[in-house]
């Protein structure tokens, strides 16, 4: 019994470890190759699975929002088009917010509000080396 449980239990954390790291993988990663020196990992997101459970599936334009000069443009969302398009490295006087703000304040001001989510630098930013 005691031989059967010591096969048992590698075997099953070894099937578990794989699972995830597989899951991990299919998710959406927001790249960071706009930043020349990221100073973090790029973000693994799983964007449908986020969107359920925050129940934000029939509203895209709470996160991919749009704008017409200052003034947001109600029910027009940006979706299909990269942050960086409109968010710059640096502010611009075009857009004062810098896209590494716009990152950072969109999610967690929205994970704050609802509270939950991470807010950590390194929930979201996760090293591949220590992830597995």
């Amino acid at each position: 019994m005691k031989f059967k449980l010591l096969i048992y239990l590698p075997v099953s954390t070894l099937i578990i470890l794989t699972c995830c790291a597989y899951s991990n993988a299919t998710g959406m990663t927001i790249e960071n190759e706009v930043f020349n020196t990221p100073q973090r990992p790029a973000v693994a997101f799983e964007h449908d699975d986020h969107n359920e459970v925050a129940q934000l599936e029939d509203d895209c334009s709470i996160c991919h929002h749009s704008y017409n000069g200052k003034q947001r443009v109600k029910d027009e969302s940006s979706e299909d088009s990269p942050c960086s398009d409109c968010h710059t490295i640096k502010p611009t006087a075009k857009n004062s917010i810098p896209l590494k703000t716009a990152f950072h304040n969109r999610c967690k001001a929205c994970h704050f509000k609802a509270s939950k989510g991470p807010v950590l630098c390194g929930n979201c930013h996760i090293n591949k080396k220590r992830r597995l």
